[in-house]
């Protein structure tokens, strides 16, 4: 089964891109930031003098819910996940990024690589994180290939 779906409900792709896409066993996530369906994003707080706050622990619990539900649609969920990629805008972040993912992730969970990257599409984001789950398609309610 190869296939690919945009999520009603969910931030849409700011691209022409899926939300995922399945190959087989495998499930793709594409980059997943915290930004809502309505294009504001979890972990910013604007004041009535325009200072913005970014909160890295707020934004990677979005993110990381963000993909759970992301699978979810294709039929999986976390314990899936073989795979994460991290793309942090600083690498100060890291601590609170850690912390978070330790709540969701532990040594017997996916692999991992983390970045620093110059910049994310949206100056509000501080972390987008893609993931590969494995669920074979046997396990996704008897569907074959």
């Amino acid at each position: 089964m190869n296939e690919a779906q945009v999520i009603q409900g969910k931030a849409r792709p700011r691209g022409r891109f899926p939300h995922y896409r399945r190959a087989g066993d495998f499930i793709f996530v594409s980059g997943t930031s915290s930004r809502r369906a309505d294009n504001s994003f979890v972990g910013v707080e604007v004041d009535a003098m325009g200072t913005t706050k970014l909160s890295i622990t707020e934004q990677t619990r979005a993110v990381i819910e963000n993909i759970g539900d992301i699978l979810n649609e294709a039929g999986a969920d976390l314990s899936d996940v073989v795979e994460i990629s991290t793309f942090l805008v600083n690498m100060n972040d890291f601590g609170g990024y850690n912390q978070v993912y330790g709540e969701f992730f532990d040594e017997a969970g996916p692999a991992r690589t983390t970045v620093a990257v110059h910049q994310l599409p949206h100056p509000h984001l501080l972390i987008e994180i893609k993931a590969v789950a494995y669920r074979p398609l046997a396990e996704k309610g008897g569907l074959t290939s």
